[in-house]
This record gives C-alpha cells, structure tokens and sequence, in this order.
C-alpha cells in the first residue's frame, strides 16, 4: 500500500478490528479494559522510516521526548530530557534509552485517514452504549527497550495497538480513591498533569496485559496505568476518542475543584454521569458566574 493511497481506497471491511475483536470490545465497553486483535501492524504509515519523517514535519508542541529509565512514580517537573533532537531521537532509539510520543497525529491528513477508518469498525458499538464518538485524536508512542512509562490515567477512550515490538500494560481498577485521590481527578479535570503518585502497595491491584504486534488493549477513560517495554524497540498507536460520559464526568470534577475550594457540599460523580443532570447544570452556572479554584 502506498503512503499516499487513501485508507478507504478499496479496502474490505472489516478495515483494523474483526468480528472476535468487535465482539471482545463490546463486551467491555465503557467500564473495563480487555484485550484485542487488530490489522494494522504492517500499515506502511507505522513504520519507523515514514515516523521519522511525520515527526519531523510536526510543531514542536504537538512531540514530548524524554529518557525512558524512569521511576514508576516521578513528577513531572523531574523528568529528565534525553539531551538528542526529536530526529536524533527516533532515528537511534534502539540504543538511547528514551521514550517519546507524537501528539495528535490526525491532524496530519494520511494519519486522520487511518484513524477514521479504525474507529469506523468501532463506532455502531460506542454509539449504541455512550453516543457519538467526540473529539478523536490519535498519539504514537515510540520507546527504547526496556523504558517505563510512569503510573499515569488518561482522559479519553483509548485503544492502544502495538505495532512493533512488545510491552506490557499494568492497568489498575477504575473510581478508585486510592490510586486516584478525589483532589487528584479534580486537579486533572482542571488541566492537571496525567501522572499519578505511586505506591508499592498498589501493585496487587494491577491487571498486567502483554501486547505483541497484532494486539491492542481497550482502556477505560481514567483508568491508571503504567507500561513497561519489552526487549526491542516498541511502537504504538493510540486512538482515542470522548464520549458524553467522559465530557459529563470530567464536568462533576471540575465543579467539585471549585465547590472545595469553598467549603461547599460536593457533587457525588457516579458511574453514569451522562445522565447527571443537576450536577451538570450547575456546573454551567458556576462558570457563568465564574468561579475559580
């Protein structure tokens, strides 16, 4: 297939999930992860060369890359650079020990084609359980062997394929207070950073799921995670996409951020948030009236 060929040109569906695989989702769609099979593992678009070259015509905004020997807790203002230039780094990550992600990758024509086709296997099932997919995006995930990916959520539906090599996933439970302290999701509800303090103890919650080429994991909106590579070099592809749920709950924490801040009752944030109304409809009025934290 050619780089410049378009997705839908000629393709059977199913294009990236297959009928186990859809089957497998919808079962665990919105509220657990499970392990999938997927197509796209030899995509032309995925391999290191044709990454290279996205990444290189890519705003500086939209790539982080650091070095990958890192703690499993660590804050962000610690992170350490690698000291290499974004090319540098992707083109020798087999040897120097560094992790990097391109962000927003959709938004480059050929990497939204893709995006929009995988989804579409997906997307009669997200509709039929939490409404139309919102706000799609789609990250690469190129990392040295061996580097860790600090103990972190995420605020979208998120599929993660491997493409090239392996890694495992430790994925723990979501709504957990523990793992995520109630001021935690309200500070990321408000634009806080991703990653999450660790605790040794927490390890005997993990779920750990080892992906290959060909696999992928379903994650749930917030659930932690941390992810540790394999013996090659990994690539990964994320596609994500909101829902009303996601949108709802992220709303509910927002408002408690604020309600805290002023010793005000707070909202319980449930399973369904969607369907939230009250909570949501004050969540619009206080930022009308233009409460901060």
């Amino acid at each position: 297939m050619s780089l410049h060929q378009p997705i839908n040109e000629g393709k059977a569906a199913p294009f990236a999930f297959d009928e186990a695989a859809r089957a497998a989702f919808g079962a665990a769609y919105p509220d657990r992860h499970t392990h999938l099979h997927h197509r796209l593992a030899e995509h032309p678009l995925l391999s290191l060369t044709a990454l290279a070259q996205l990444a290189e015509r890519m705003p500086a905004d939209r790539v982080e890359y650091n070095r990958g020997d890192l703690p499993l807790g660590i804050r962000p203002e610690d992170t350490p650079a690698n000291g290499l230039t974004l090319g540098e780094t992707i083109r020798t990550i087999d040897s120097n020990g560094s992790w990097a992600v391109l962000k927003n990758v959709e938004r480059d024509p050929a990497y939204g084609a893709l995006l929009d086709a995988a989804l579409e296997d997906l997307r009669p099932l997200v509709e039929a359980q939490t409404g139309p997919m919102l706000h799609r995006e789609a990250f690469i995930f190129l990392t040295s062997p061996g580097s860790i990916t600090p103990f972190h959520m995420d605020p979208e539906h998120n599929i993660l394929l491997q493409i090239r090599s392996d890694k495992t996933m430790h994925v723990f439970p979501t709504h957990d207070a523990e793992t995520v302290p109630p001021r935690q999701a309200e500070s990321f509800a408000r634009g806080g950073h991703r990653n999450l303090v660790w605790e040794d103890r927490f390890m005997n919650r993990a779920s750990a799921v080892h992906l290959a080429p060909g696999e992928a994991v379903l994650m749930p909106v917030k659930a932690p995670h941390f992810v540790k590579n394999g013996d090659g070099v990994s690539v990964s592809f994320s596609i994500t996409w909101r829902s009303e749920r996601s949108v709802a709950e992220g709303e509910l924490h927002s408002l408690n951020a604020r309600l805290r801040a002023r010793g005000l009752p707070l909202v319980k944030v449930g399973r369904k948030p969607e369907r939230q109304w009250i909570g949501r409809a004050l969540f619009r009025l206080v930022n009308r009236l233009g409460w901060a934290v």
